[in-house]
């Protein structure tokens, strides 16, 4: 009766037209999303036009086009009333915790583009009326509940680019004319393939007796070694775009003229051959994210292990930051957010919704590439190790560079999800300063060559200016860059207990629960300093006596 009177209040409000249905519609949504007192606080009754509300998009005649509430915390369900929003082409859900069905009336949305459902609770069948949308390019609802089959009607969507079905409790078989789309992903359930050995879900031989080139569900291919050595000059080294602790990449171009990333690696292990180097290949092609480097294939030799990515045009985080050539502009403020939004979001897939997790040990500036409109995309992900939670946390080697290494790694060689949230606080302040994790110039003015403390000493000697990148000109908002160091600070501290999750972390950049936990940590942190400076003035107490030169003649012999 509540929710009554409140829509009933809106629709009295509002002028007759286009803003009163979705205005109606989107605060149904909102009910029905279990939404807090925090979230979407401006979807209001009382507000005459929806179009000002947060995370909605429209068009210059009021029209409702986007609705995006990624990683928002939310509950509840997807009200059917969604279906009343005819001209919506992007709707983004993903991340939440949204619960029961699909509504069959999102068929109803006609000018759909893009649906994006993945990484919530939802149960049920694919509803069949998403045949209906004949405009959408990008269907994904990996990592939900969803059982029965995959509708028939999916396959009349012939503007389809990707479909995206990973890790939900589907079964049967999967219609044909889906694997003419040209990204897709069915791992992760239990469907089949039909009785065509041909179909391209099985791995087979040609004529010649080269391992077909698809490979599973994900579209995971099998070079020839001839056919990445042709695409890379014979691995020249004019075409070295980088190299790490696991290799060399190299920039290709394929038959097909598309431009590759080839990580050749140079220190692998894989006692049970290629098997089993194709068996982990073939578990890191599984994860999936906007924010995740997409491998899209591999090679393996008696004496090479080779892996295929996309080539990003823009190159890494680190090369923006430091590396450009004249001409080249620099990464404003806001892309910088972007950026680090966007890392965190693939770094929070990697820890909380793969199974087995993947732990990444080498988050820093230069393993985030940025694709054609800057998006971040991490790289180099699952080459260290897969780490299964049933299984220890030790490893035989430390991976990971100088400076972005947490300090209980590099001690005890034990990485976690926390290891990386240090490597990812350190990459936040790479994107602040455009400073190096470790810069020994800095010894000529000061005694901190880690940006770690570099940082922390100007925080607490409230120069906030002095610490971003001078680069930016001063076009920045001071608070959001107190923002991110606070985040920042709170992801490199000592105990790896007390640095936050990723999921956490995703949400403190967002707005929500920065304050309090920036309090606490102040707090804790004054007491530690405190207790520092105690024991290093009864240190210099001691120095001191050590070299007064009384002190050492009466020390000596009688």
């Amino acid at each position: 009766m509540e929710f009554f009177f409140a829509v009933l209040a809106f629709v009295c409000l509002l002028p007759c037209g286009l803003a009163d249905f979705q205005g109606v519609a989107l605060y149904a949504v909102k009910q029905s999303l279990q939404a807090s007192d925090n979230q979407l606080r401006d979807w209001k009754p009382n507000m005459v036009n929806p179009c000002t509300w947060s995370n909605v998009m429209c068009d210059p005649s009021n029209n409702v086009i986007s609705v995006t509430l990624s990683s928002m915390g939310l509950s509840g369900s997807l009200s059917p009333k969604v279906g009343t929003l005819k001209t919506l082409s992007t709707l983004s859900l993903q991340g939440n915790a949204i619960t029961g069905k699909i509504p069959k009336e999102l068929g109803n949305l006609s000018s759909l583009t893009s649906l994006d459902l993945e990484n919530n609770r939802f149960t049920g069948e694919i509803p069949s009326s998403l045949g209906n949308l004949k405009n959408l390019k990008y269907l994904t609802l990996s990592y939900n509940n969803l059982s029965g089959t995959i509708p028939d009607s999916l396959a009349s969507l012939d503007n389809l680019i990707s479909l995206q079905l990973s890790s939900n409790q589907l079964s049967g078989p999967i219609p044909q004319k889906l694997f003419q789309i040209s990204q897709y992903n069915f791992s992760g359930n239990q469907l089949s393939c039909g009785r065509d050995l041909r179909h391209p879900c099985v791995a087979e031989a040609n004529s010649e007796g080269e391992v077909d080139r698809t490979i599973a569900f994900g579209q995971l291919k099998r070079f020839a070694y001839r056919e990445l050595q042709i695409a890379t000059d014979n691995f020249c080294e004019k075409n070295v775009l980088g190299q790490g602790g696991f290799g060399k990449v190299y920039k290709g171009v394929l038959g097909d003229n598309t431009k590759v990333a080839v990580k050749r690696l140079t220190d692998y292990e894989s006692p049970g051959g290629d098997a089993a180097f194709q068996r982990e290949v073939e578990m890191i092609s599984v994860a999936v994210h906007r924010n995740l480097l997409r491998l899209i294939g591999f090679c393996t030799t008696p004496t090479e292990r080779l892996l295929v990515y996309p080539f990003m045009q823009n190159l890494s985080v680190a090369y923006r930051l430091r590396e450009l050539k004249p001409g080249e502009s620099i990464v404003d403020w806001p892309t910088r957010k972007r950026i680090a939004l966007g890392t965190a979001r693939g770094l929070e897939y990697l820890h909380e919704h793969c199974n087995p997790k993947i732990i990444h040990r080498d988050v820093k500036a230069a393993n985030v590439l940025l694709d054609e409109d800057f998006e971040a995309v991490v790289g180099d992900f699952g080459l260290a190790k897969l780490v299964d939670v049933r299984k220890t946390n030790v490893t035989t080697q430390v991976r990971g560079t100088m400076g972005h290494i947490a300090p209980e790694y590099l001690s005890t060689g034990k990485s976690s999800e926390r290891t990386d949230v240090f490597g990812y606080g350190i990459m936040l302040l790479e994107l602040v300063t455009g400073q190096r994790a470790i810069d020994f110039s800095r010894l000529e003015e000061e005694d901190d060559v880690l940006l770690l403390d570099h940082v922390k000493k100007l925080q607490r000697e409230k120069r906030l200016d002095a610490i971003v990148d001078k680069n930016l000109n001063k076009n920045y908002d001071i608070q959001e860059v107190e923002m991110m160091i606070q985040v920042a600070l709170l992801c490199t501290q000592a105990s790896p207990e007390e640095r936050p999750a990723m999921s956490e972390v995703v949400r403190m950049l967002e707005g929500e629960g920065l304050a309090a936990r920036w309090e606490e940590w102040q707090t804790v942190e004054v007491t530690r300093r405190q207790e520092h400076e105690r024991m290093h003035r009864r240190f210099d107490w001691g120095d001191d006596s050590i070299h007064n030169q009384d002190a050492i003649e009466l020390s000596g012999g009688r």
